[in-house]
C-alpha cells in the first residue's frame, strides 16, 4: 500500500472531499469517524479503496488503534455548524480539546511523522486587516458568548499542533478554510440554509417575488470557496507546505450575504424580496482571506460563486 494517511472526520463534508483528493494523489486512506456529523454513505463509491474505522475522536483507545501504521494524520473531527456553537458549546469544546490531545498523543506514540490540522476562519472574529493574512492575531472577543466555543477549540488546537509539532513531528501544517460550500454539506450553513428556505418559500409563493428573511440587513460579507477548489488547496498545503506553516484556503471574492441570497434565488429562476431579520450576537461583519501563501503552491480557485451556488442549490432542490 502507498503511504497511509489517517483522516479523522473523513465522512464529513470537507473530510469526504479531502479523502478523495488524497486518494487521487496516490495515498492510502484510513478514516476514523463516528458519523455523528458525517455520513459514511458519502463514501459508498470508493469503499473498496479506503479503510473505514468507526470510532469517536474523544475515545483515546479508538484513536490509538486507528493511528497504528499511519504515515500522516489529517485531523478534521470537530463539531461545525453555527447552530451547535450556540446550543451545544460544551460538546463543541469537548470534541475539539479531547480530539487534538488524543490525536497528538496517538501520533507521537505511533511514530507518525506528519500532522495536518484543518482549523477555521472562525479564529478571526475582529480581524485587523481584510483581506486577512495568516499573521493576523487570533481572538476571542467575549468568552461568555457560546458562539466562540468553536473558535476557542480551533485556537487551542492550532497552539497545540504548532508547539507539539516543533518537537515531535517532521512536518506540521495547518489549513484555515474560509467558508467552504457545496452539495451535501448539511443544513446548518448559509448557502444550504438559503436553498432549503427558498424551496419552502417558493411552495408558498408560486409566483411573483419570494419574501426572503435573512439575519440582519445582509450587508455582512464573506468569501466563499467551492468544495472542489478547497480540497485542491488543502492538499497542496498539507503535501507541499512548509513545516509549521499556516495556510488560508479560500477565495478573495468578498460578497455580501444579500448577494448570496440573490444568487440562490437566481439558481431557482426566481426573484426575492429581502426582509431584514434579527441578527445573532457575535457574527463578524466582514471576513475575507489573503490567499497569497497557498497561491505560491500553485493553488488557484476555478469555480465561480455563481456556478458553485447553482450546483449546490440544484443538489438541495432534488435531495
Amino acid at each position: 500500500m502507498s503511504d497511509l494517511v489517517l483522516v479523522t472526520g473523513g465522512t464529513g463534508f470537507i473530510g469526504n472531499g479531502l479523502v478523495r483528493e488524497l486518494l487521487r494523489a496516490g495515498y492510502g486512506i484510513r478514516i476514523l469517524d463516528d458519523d455523528s456529523r458525517g455520513s459514511s454513505a458519502r463514501l459508498d463509491d470508493i469503499r473498496d479503496s479506503i479503510e473505514l474505522v468507526r470510532g469517536d475522536v474523544r475515545d483515546r483507545g479508538a484513536v490509538r488503534r486507528a493511528m497504528t501504521g499511519a504515515y500522516a494524520v489529517a485531523h478534521l473531527a470537530f463539531i461545525n455548524g453555527t447552530e451547535f456553537f450556540y446550543s451545544k458549546p460544551d460538546l463543541v469544546l469537548e470534541v475539539a480539546v479531547k480530539g487534538i490531545v488524543n490525536t497528538l498523543d496517538a501520533a507521537i506514540e505511533a511514530g507518525v511523522g506528519h500532522y495536518y490540522l484543518v482549523s477555521s476562519s472562525e479564529v478571526y472574529q475582529l480581524a485587523s486587516r481584510i483581506p486577512t493574512d495568516e499573521s493576523v492575531g487570533m481572538s476571542i472577543p467575549d468568552p461568555v458568548n457560546p458562539r466562540y466555543s468553536y473558535a476557542g477549540g480551533k485556537i487551542i488546537s492550532e497552539l497545540m499542533a504548532i508547539n507539539y509539532g516543533r518537537k515531535y513531528f517532521e512536518r506540521t501544517v495547518i489549513v484555515r478554510p474560509h467558508n467552504v460550500y457545496g452539495p451535501d454539506m448539511g443544513q446548518e450553513h448559509v448557502i444550504p440554509a438559503f436553498a432549503i428556505r427558498m424551496r419552502q418559500q417558493m411552495a408558498k409563493h408560486p409566483s411573483g417575488p419570494v419574501p426572503f428573511e435573512i439575519q440582519g440587513d445582509g450587508r455582512q460579507t464573506r468569501a466563499f470557496v467551492y468544495i472542489d477548489d478547497f480540497v485542491d488547496g488543502c492538499a497542496r498545503a498539507f503535501l507541499h507546505g512548509d513545516n509549521l506553516g499556516i495556510y488560508h484556503v479560500g477565495t478573495q471574492e468578498e460578497v455580501m450575504i444579500a448577494t448570496v441570497a440573490e444568487l440562490v434565488a437566481k439558481a431557482c429562476d426566481r426573484r426575492i424580496e429581502l426582509i431584514a431579520g434579527a441578527e445573532r450576537a457575535g457574527g463578524a461583519a466582514r471576513r475575507c482571506p489573503d490567499i497569497s501563501k497557498v497561491r505560491a503552491l500553485g493553488y488557484e480557485p476555478k469555480v465561480s460563486l455563481e456556478e458553485g451556488v447553482r450546483r449546490t442549490v440544484a443538489w438541495y432542490l432534488t435531495h
